[in-house]
C-alpha cells in the first residue's frame, strides 16, 4: 500500500470513527486468539463460504423445489415455530441442526443489548439507515452482489427486508422462543446461499466481480464491522452515554448473529479492540465508489424521499456526508446543501445531550430531528408499515436482464 493510499485509509477511518484502520495485507493476518473461539485453522476467511447449506440449495434449485420451499417457508417466523412440514427432508435435517443458539450464547446479555437497543434506537435507525446503509454502497463486493442480484432491482423490497434483520436483532427477546432472529437468521443464511449459487450464472456480476462465488465468511465480517463496530465507535464519538456493560451486551447479540449466519467462530472477534483490528483490516481499506454503488445509494435516498421525512433531498445528504463523511458524500455525488450542514452539525450533539438528559435546552429545531428520525425508521421498516413482518424468500433468479 503507497503513503498517499495509506494516508487515504487512516483520514477515512478517523471520518468513520473507525479506529486501528492502518492498512491491511493481502494475506490474512488477524489472529484467531482474539475470537470467540480463542484458536483456529489460520485460514484465510476470504476462502470460506457454507459449504453444508451451499451444497444443499445447489441441489434445491437443480430439482426444482425452491418455489415450494418459499412456499412452506411462509409460516416458519418464530423461534418456537415448529419446522414447515413441507419443506425437503434434506432441508428439515438441515435446519434441525443450526437452528437454535450456539452453546456460548449468553441470555442475561442478550437480554441487555435488546434493552440497550430500545433505549437507544433513535440513534440506532440514523447510523443503521443512513449509515451503514449507504456505507454498503461504497463496499464495492457488496454494491456489485447487490446491485446485480435480483434484490438489486428493487431496492425498496430489499430495504424493508434488510432492516427486518436489524429490526428482529434488536427486538426485546429476538433470541427468545418468542422472538424471530433466529429464524430471520437461517432464512438469510439461505439467502446468502442461492445467492452464492445464482450470482456466478450472471455475466453481468462476474464481468465485474474480483471473486467467483460471493458472501464468504469475509464478506459477511466486512458487513457486521460496517454495521455493528461502525455504531458503536459513532455512538462514542457522538458522546452518547454508553456503559461498558452495554457494550459488550451489543457485540455479544452480533457475535451470536453472525454464529447464525454461518460464519466460523474463529473469526467472530471476542472483544470491541478485536473487532476494531479486525475493521482495520478489512474495512476501511476497501471502501471505494462503483457505478453500482452510486445508483444503489441513489436508490437508497430516493426511497427515504419518498416518504414524508420533513426535510429537503438537501438535508438527506448532508446528512449522510455528517455521518459518513464528506469524502462519501462525494464519491457518490451527494449534492451540498451548506445551510443544512449547518442546521446539522450545530442541531444534532445538542439534540442528543437533550435527549439523553445532559441539558435541560431543547435545541430549535428539536421537532424537526425528532419527526426526521421517525419518518426515517418507517421508511426502511417493512415498506413503510411495520404492521407485519416482511417476508424472507429465496431468490430464483438474479436481476431481470443479467
Amino acid at each position: 500500500m503507497s503513503n498517499l493510499s495509506r494516508r487515504r485509509v487512516l483520514s477515512l477511518g478517523a471520518a468513520l470513527g473507525l479506529v486501528g484502520a492502518a492498512g491491511s495485507t493481502d494475506a490474512w493476518a488477524w489472529s484467531s486468539a482474539g475470537s470467540v473461539a480463542g484458536a483456529g485453522s489460520g485460514t484465510d476467511p476470504e476462502y470460506v463460504w457454507d459449504d453444508e447449506v451451499d451444497q444443499l440449495l445447489a441441489s434445491l434449485f437443480d430439482n426444482g423445489q425452491i418455489p415450494a420451499v418459499n412456499t412452506a417457508m411462509g409460516s416458519w417466523v418464530n423461534n418456537n415455530d415448529p419446522l414447515p412440514s413441507g419443506l425437503p427432508p434434506e432441508l428439515s435435517a438441515y435446519l434441525q441442526k443450526v437452528n437454535k443458539l450456539p452453546s456460548w450464547a449468553d441470555p442475561v446479555k442478550l437480554a441487555r443489548a435488546a434493552d440497550f437497543n430500545r433505549r437507544k434506537d433513535t440513534y440506532l435507525f440514523v447510523l443503521y439507515g443512513l449509515g451503514s446503509g449507504i456505507m454498503s454502497t461504497v463496499i464495492p463486493r457488496e454494491a456489485k452482489s447487490v446491485y446485480w442480484s435480483a434484490g438489486g432491482a428493487n431496492m425498496k423490497d430489499r430495504a424493508a427486508k434488510t432492516f427486518t434483520f436489524g429490526y428482529d436483532l434488536a427486538q426485546l427477546k429476538g433470541f427468545e422462543p418468542t422472538g424471530q432472529m433466529v429464524v430471520t437468521a437461517n432464512k438469510t443464511r439461505l439467502v446468502h446461499a442461492a445467492v452464492r449459487h445464482l450470482l456466478p450464472q450472471s455475466p453481468h456480476w462476474t464481468a465485474v466481480a474480483d471473486q467467483k462465488i460471493p458472501i464468504s465468511n469475509a464478506d459477511i465480517l466486512v458487513t457486521f464491522h460496517s454495521l455493528g463496530t461502525f455504531v458503536r465507535r459513532k455512538l462514542l464519538d457522538w458522546k452518547v452515554p454508553f456503559p461498558a456493560a452495554d457494550q459488550e451486551a451489543f457485540l455479544h447479540s452480533w457475535q451470536v448473529a453472525l454464529h447464525l449466519l454461518g460464519v466460523r467462530d474463529e473469526y467472530i472477534p471476542k472483544t470491541w479492540a478485536d473487532a476494531e483490528a479486525q475493521s482495520g483490516q478489512v474495512l476501511t481499506p476497501i471502501l471505494s465508489p462503483t457505478t453500482e454503488g452510486i445508483e444503489l445509494a441513489e436508490d437508497l435516498l430516493g426511497l427515504t424521499a419518498q416518504i414524508d421525512l420533513g426535510v429537503t433531498r438537501g438535508f438527506l445528504n448532508e446528512f449522510v456526508r455528517y455521518v459518513l463523511s464528506d469524502e462519501i458524500g462525494d464519491w457518490l455525488g451527494l449534492k451540498r446543501d451548506y445551510a443544512s450542514a449547518t442546521l446539522i452539525r450545530t442541531v444534532w450533539p445538542a439534540f442528543i445531550l437533550f435527549r439523553e438528559g445532559l441539558s435541560p435546552v431543547a435545541p430549535g429545531a428539536f421537532y424537526l430531528f425528532d419527526q426526521f428520525v421517525r419518518a426515517l425508521a418507517m421508511a426502511f421498516l417493512n415498506n413503510g408499515s411495520s404492521g407485519t413482518t416482511t417476508p424472507i424468500v429465496i431468490p430464483t433468479g438474479n436481476r431481470a436482464g443479467s
